[in-house]
């Protein structure tokens, strides 16, 4: 007999829970700073080799202890510890437009948007708890967007992703305010294994600028999880896994600023809200200490839509390919409920002894109809990214030149106009439907950069502990699928490139981190426009330069008596 793979999973999980842990401090997913530093010490050091950094938050003990040290432990009675959690805040500009992504939910803002949290945390017994609220205020004033003077087959277009996902121009007509739970959890630990309830952002897979699942690009949501709290070493090697199920919203929010477009061509949300259930599984094989192989799988629905059987709350356990719903050739109904699914692969391979680490994701947004099919088009609904980090040791023992780049691929493949015959393209990464965006109030729970955007990054700088001086290149690819199904392959109006160059200065002052980043960005072709000096003959793109500016500040609540 075949056991099911939710049987099998399970088993696992019994299985891992024979390793123990003691209780320490977690990092927040893709914190500032601090999450680079850690990662940076884990291919300088073999000995901290366990942490896969492919699910986040990480377990500080096991990345970088000496950062562990700063957190400050103010109450230590019987069975209660209590600490004092660093106060982060991010402070952020765009001139003209908005720029930049991944940041806690902090929005696509024009102006000064700014971020604060700090808290508690502690442990009493086998409960682990966190309070770390978020504050942000943004100006979120208005720009220019999408025009309103395209004919109607390309508004049609650009509403056509703006229907079936949740991502508006501008959060609401005046400035936006928000508080939220943030990074707060509550948790019982078991041996390797955590359980209970959470608002904190989670980052699934290696990227260190963006994920193809969840990231910390949009604000935290409520859910519940079992997972680990650091990974749990088996006969067979290290495994990390996370289970959760939480609940998401629409942001409610029009999306584009000229209220004509969206009386006459938006299609308003359900009301309610989603339901997410995902699992992630990570596996470094004991026989290869460096290598991190993983497993991600998401799925969304709207609540009104779900029935009540074990895999409409458990989804991730069903079938993976359509067949599997299959009877005589016809379809049971299958996504009936309209619920749509991400599965994603991911490695990551560290080598200490090289200061190097190589990783990359893959995914798709829809099921194959069997594996023949995904061997002969693995290019349908996918997505990938690719990214490393290699230090140069210099003529300190702490000084590293540092190169890190990232390349991220959410364009549909040219198989499109074999697929969707007539018109150049169909959904996109993070878009379904009815079930819209894979969102939380209007942002990508995944990658941030935009739909069917795709992006190439990489920074040259120098290193010493937690300082850093540098420079930064961008290549963001704008709304590649709206623009091919858009325009096609006219040559008139070209793709909209913004290039931007940037300093990054990371320096730490004893108890108080700054972190900076300033960008020139050019928007080339802004928003396909033509530029007025063009003429039929000699189209020209109309390019907007902008500014974009960052400072992170972390203050560690530490006495001299403390250090």
């Amino acid at each position: 007999m075949v056991l099911p793979f939710w049987r099998i999973f399970s088993l696992i999980i019994s299985f891992l829970f024979c390793s123990l842990v003691g209780i320490s401090q977690n990092l927040p997913a893709n914190f500032p700073l601090l999450e680079e530093y850690a990662r940076r010490a884990q291919l300088n050091d073999t000995s901290i080799m366990r942490s896969s950094f492919q699910l986040r938050p990480i377990q500080l003990s096991n990345s970088a202890g000496s950062i562990d040290s700063l957190f400050y432990r103010t109450i230590s009675f019987e069975n209660l510890n209590l600490g004092v959690l660093p106060i982060l805040s991010i402070s952020e500009l765009n001139s003209d437009r908005p720029f930049g992504w991944g940041n806690f939910g902090m929005i696509p803002n024009k102006g000064i948007q700014q971020y604060l949290s700090g808290g508690v945390f502690g442990n009493w017994k086998i409960i682990e708890f966190q309070l770390q609220p978020e504050f942000i205020f943004a100006q979120n004033l208005p720009y220019y967007g999408f025009p309103a003077d395209f004919n109607q087959a390309i508004i049609n277009d650009r509403f056509f992703y703006w229907n079936n996902g949740d991502y508006p121009e501008r959060f609401g007509n005046s400035s936006y305010t928000r508080i939220w739970w943030g990074q707060s959890k509550i948790m019982a630990k078991f041996g390797a294994f955590e359980g209970g309830i959470s608002t904190q952002n989670i980052w699934w897979g290696p990227g260190q600028w963006n994920a193809l699942t969840f990231s910390n690009n949009a604000q935290g949501f409520p859910h519940l999880t079992i997972r680990t709290g650091k990974p749990a070493k088996t006969f067979l090697g290290n495994f990390e896994t996370q289970l959760l199920s939480g609940r998401i919203e629409d942001s409610g929010l029009s999306p584009s600023q000229h209220p004509a477009l969206n009386e006459k061509y938006f299609s308003d949300f359900s009301g309610d809200w989603k339901y997410v259930n995902a699992l992630s599984i990570s596996y470094n094989p004991k026989w290869v200490k460096g290598l991190f192989l993983g497993f991600n799988r998401t799925f969304q629905v709207y609540r009104e839509k779900m029935g009540d059987s074990f895999l409409s709350y458990f989804p991730v356990f069903s079938g993976i390919t359509k067949e599997q719903f299959f009877e005589d050739g016809n379809s049971v109904e299958f996504d009936s409920d309209g619920a749509d699914q991400q599965i994603s692969v991911t490695f990551r391979w560290v080598v200490p002894a090289s200061h190097f680490e190589f990783y990359g994701e893959f995914g798709r947004r829809d099921h194959a109809l069997n594996w023949r099919e995904f061997i002969l088009n693995p290019e349908h609904a996918r997505a990938y990214m690719m990214g490393f980090m290699k230090l140069f040791p210099l003529n300190k023992p702490s000084r590293f030149l540092q190169v890190r780049g990232e390349m991220t691929h959410q364009q549909e493949s040219v198989n499109r106009y074999v697929r969707y015959p007539g018109t150049r393209g169909g959904l996109t990464w993070h878009t379904h439907n009815p079930s819209r965006a894979f969102a939380n109030f209007g942002q990508a729970l995944g990658v941030g950069i935009g739909v069917g955007s795709n992006v190439q990054i990489i920074e040259f700088s120098m290193v010493e502990e937690m300082n850093k001086l540098g420079l930064i290149f961008q290549r963001l690819e704008n709304q590649q699928d709206f623009y091919y199904r858009a325009f096609g392959q006219q040559t008139e109006r070209k793709p909209w490139i913004d290039l931007s160059v940037g300093l990054v200065f990371d320096h730490r002052w004893d108890n108080l981190v700054l972190g900076s980043k300033i960008l020139a960005v050019n928007g080339l072709n802004y928003q396909w426009q033509l530029a007025a000096n063009g003429t039929p003959e000699f189209p020209k793109g109309r390019n907007l330069f902008s500014a974009h500016a960052q400072v992170n500040v972390i203050y560690f609540l530490k006495t001299k008596a403390d250090k």
